[in-house]
Formats: C-alpha cells, sequence, structure tokens
C-alpha cells in the first residue's frame, strides 16, 4: 500500500533522514521507533505532505491497480487520496464539541460545491445528514456517543485521544498514521489504546502505520517495525528480530 524508496530530507545542512525505506502491505500496523530526534515525525511529515523531501519517492496503492506519486502533492490532496493522520500534541477543536470534531473530518469527503451549501440545496441537505449519521456511528464505535455534546477540551485526556482518531477516521482513510498515540497516557488507558487500535483495524479495514516510544504498545501490535536513528535506518524487521538486534538495543533500548 505504501512504498518509501530513499527518502532523504535536509533541513540546511541538518539530515533528519538519509536515504529510507519501507514498505507497508495493506492490512498490516507498522511500527516506526527510534530515539527523540531520530527523524520520525519527518518521515510522516513527509509522506502527508508537510515537507517536500530532498530525495526520494513515495508510493501510495489505496487499491489495486491504483498508484499514486505523493511527493509533490499537498497535504488536502493526500487526505483525500487515502491518508490521514494524527499528532503527538493533540490537535482537536478544543472550543467545539464533540460531534462537531468528528463532524468537521468528515467533511473532505463532501461532493457539493459551495454554492450547494449557501443555498441549502437538496443535494446538499441529504450529504449533511449522511455526515451526521457517520459521526454517530463513529462516537458510538469509540464509545464517547455520551459525550456527543460536550466541548472536545473537557474531555480526559485518553478519551481525547479517541476523538482525535475518529476524527481521521471520518476522513474515510484506506492508511491511517499515529504519531505517538500513546503519549502520556497511564498504564490502563495504554492498555485500552492497544485494544483500540486493534479493533478500529478489523472494524474499518485499515492500513496502520505509528510512531511510538511505549516498547509494550508497539511490540505487541506491530507486525513489522523499522527502526531510526540519527535520520538513518538502523534495522527493520519482526518485534522479536528487532528485540534481538544488537544496534537497537544500544541505540534505542540503551544497553551495549
Amino acid at each position: 500500500m505504501l512504498r518509501i524508496e530513499n527518502l532523504t530530507m535536509r533541513f540546511g545542512g541538518v539530515v533528519a533522514c538519509s536515504s529510507f525505506h519501507a514498505e507497508i502491505k495493506p492490512g498490516q500496523i507498522v511500527g516506526l521507533i527510534g530515539p527523540n530526534g531520530a527523524g520520525k515525525t519527518t518521515v510522516f511529515n513527509v509522506i502527508t505532505g508537510v515537507y517536500r523531501p530532498t530525495e526520494g519517492q513515495i508510493f501510495f496503492t489505496p487499491r489495486e491497480g491504483e498508484t499514486h506519486q505523493l511527493v509533490g502533492l499537498t497535504p488536502d490532496r493526500i487526505a483525500k487520496l487515502g491518508i490521514c493522520r494524527t499528532f503527538q500534541n493533540i490537535r482537536l477543536f478544543g472550543q467545539l464539541s464533540v460531534l462537531d470534531n468528528v463532524f468537521i473530518g468528515s467533511h473532505l469527503r463532501l461532493r457539493s460545491n459551495v454554492l450547494s451549501s449557501v443555498l441549502r440545496l437538496p443535494g446538499y441537505a441529504r450529504e449533511e445528514r449522511e455526515i451526521y449519521e457517520k459521526s454517530l456511528y463513529l462516537l458510538e464505535k469509540i464509545g464517547l456517543q455520551d459525550f456527543k455534546d460536550e466541548k472536545a477540551s473537557s474531555l480526559p485526556y485518553g478519551m481525547q485521544r479517541r476523538l482525535e482518531m475518529a476524527r481521521a477516521l471520518a476522513t474515510s482513510p484506506k492508511l491511517l498514521l499515529l504519531d505517538e498515540p500513546a503519549a502520556g497516557m497511564n498504564p490502563q488507558e495504554t492498555r485500552e489504546l492497544i485494544d483500540f487500535i486493534q479493533e478500529i483495524k478489523e472494524e474499518f479495514g485499515l492500513t496502520i502505520f505509528l510512531i511510538e516510544h511505549h516498547m509494550e504498545v508497539v511490540m505487541e501490535i506491530s507486525e513489522r517495525i523499522y527502526v531510526l536513528d540519527h535520520g538513518v535506518l538502523i534495522a527493520e524487521g519482526s518485534p522479536s528480530e528487532v528485540q534481538r538486534n544488537a544496534k537497537v538495543i544500544e541505540a534505542y533500548l540503551g544497553v551495549g
């Protein structure tokens, strides 16, 4: 579904990522790990069009027989192709309701134009109803239906994380990028997150690429893991292979 070739990102004289490659197959959960400053979020920013890479290519195949070159596309175009993300620091619309946050995500798939919206034409009204029903369905699936009218900022931290994922799911993604979804969570919330990610993968037919510092999370749910250190790919393989890799133990786990 996603193929990254020779990805290099330079900021002046700083090389944030050097000749990175990765391949993610449909239906997989793939982890990207490494110490702080290793270049993980840079990879996500390039995939989603926030940065244009200095070198390299990224190919996205949302369905068989349809492949897109992502380099050079804008973030909104990439999102419409079926790639959506969450962020390490939660970026909800805090003063809006829980329902409105999901509703906004669904508007990415709105087919009606601005004129239809202003004149409240029947086609637009029908789409609005469909989006409303879809938003309620997503809130029910993530267990937030009883909080739909609450301000997003009033939710506990773990629920805000779930809401951010629901907003991403509202865009109908094929590939979901999760940037440290367990950041700031206690052990119980982390356990619930692991179960939640596995549930939404099956429920919505997702492929998931995640950055995570919690080793118990990434090792339990990832089928394949890539490891970055100072922008360089130092290991790749199954969780068990990565755990035994001497370079990973030294660079990431801190054991020489």
